[in-house]
């Protein structure tokens, strides 16, 4: 197992997130960080490390400077080992997999995929189970295999999708900031696909929690979502439009993924909107409470935000990768009176 290691994957800007959430178990001992990965001594608890909620995926991983894909292939025990170690005891998990690397259409990424098709009897697939990769990073070669059959970021209460809806990893990380231990109520406007609603729901069960959403359908479909998570007598949805300033309560966290990009229709104003949600947000969140806000639309935001009541505490910068393999650049605001 020599050079052997776990490799965790995160959304860049999140790194403190990860470590505050690690932080917790004293067991996860870190070899090394970076930018938007964290490496793991290979003794780390493999149970542990799939409960973190700020985290995108898992891989148990060796590097050395050898291991490109010419060398794989021609000593495919170095693959094998770690392919063993993640299917050990999981096998009826993985039924498929995919191989990432450069020349998918060399003889030498053929001779890989034979081994593994031969080997383990798994079926080369685009959307697989088995995640396979062989790559630089910095300057050596890493060799490695995702330890779960589907990231992270893919809960299993997410039976409904809304385009363009928050990763939940984001909606973990908005939360953490919220205090919501010793929160009492809490209130997600624009509330979607209800990500926010649920990931606060998971963290804290005693919360009285509200969100509304213009959007009919879109409530409909959270609905699902919140089914399925087991929070259906917790979460309370409402079918309200901002600019008729719904009064629900006061609340003590206030949580929104604002509307940008193709969440917003051409006609829209979106500096009116910001502001009455600045105003709204202002009226309705307690003395002490906290606004935790993300969007592409920063610059917007933080105009209006300079000219009300709130003060931004905290700014974190955000590199989300899109369906379609591109990046948006969205901040988190973490906001007090």
């Amino acid at each position: 197992m020599n050079n052997m290691l776990i490799k965790v994957t995160f959304i860049s800007g999140l790194k403190e997130v990860v470590l505050h959430e690690m932080s917790r178990y004293p067991k996860l001992k870190i070899y090394e960080e970076g930018d938007e990965e964290i490496y793991l001594d290979l003794s780390s608890d493999f149970k542990i490390l799939t409960e973190l909620k700020s985290i995108i995926n898992i891989y148990v991983i060796k590097r050395s400077d050898e291991f490109n894909p010419y060398f794989i292939s021609k000593h495919k025990s170095v693959l094998g080992e770690i392919i063993d170690i993640v299917l050990k005891g999981s096998t009826d998990k993985f039924k498929t997999f995919r191989l990432s690397c450069a020349g998918s259409d060399s003889k030498e990424v053929k001779e890989i995929k034979d081994f593994i098709i031969q080997t383990y009897k798994l079926t080369s697939e685009n959307e697989a189970d088995l995640d396979i990769f062989i790559g630089k990073a910095n300057s050596s070669w890493e060799v490695g295999v995702r330890l779960t059959s589907r990231p992270l970021t893919l809960r299993d209460y997410r039976v409904e999708n809304i385009k363009g809806g928050l990763n939940p990893t984001v909606a973990y990380a908005m939360n953490s900031f919220c205090e919501l231990d010793s929160a009492h109520s809490y209130l997600n406007i624009f509330s979607g696909s209800a990500t926010l609603l649920i990931e606060a729901g998971l963290i804290n069960k005693n919360l009285r929690l509200v969100g509304f959403d213009s959007n009919g359908k879109s409530n409909a479909l959270a609905v699902e979502n919140i089914k399925k998570a087991g929070l259906i007598k917790l979460i309370q949805l409402k079918t309200a439009d901002i600019f008729n300033k719904p009064d629900l309560g006061s609340f003590d966290v206030i949580a929104s993924d604002l509307p940008f990009g193709m969440q917003i229709s051409k006609d829209e104003d979106l500096k009116k909107l910001y502001q009455c949600f600045v105003e709204y947000s202002e009226e309705f969140l307690n003395s002490k409470g906290t606004l935790v806000v993300y969007t592409t639309e920063h610059k917007l935001l933080t105009s209006i935000l300079d000219k009300s009541k709130f003060k931004i505490i905290k700014l974190f910068d955000l590199k989300v990768s899109t369906v379609v393999g591109a990046y948006i650049y969205p901040k988190i605001f973490v906001c007090k009176f």
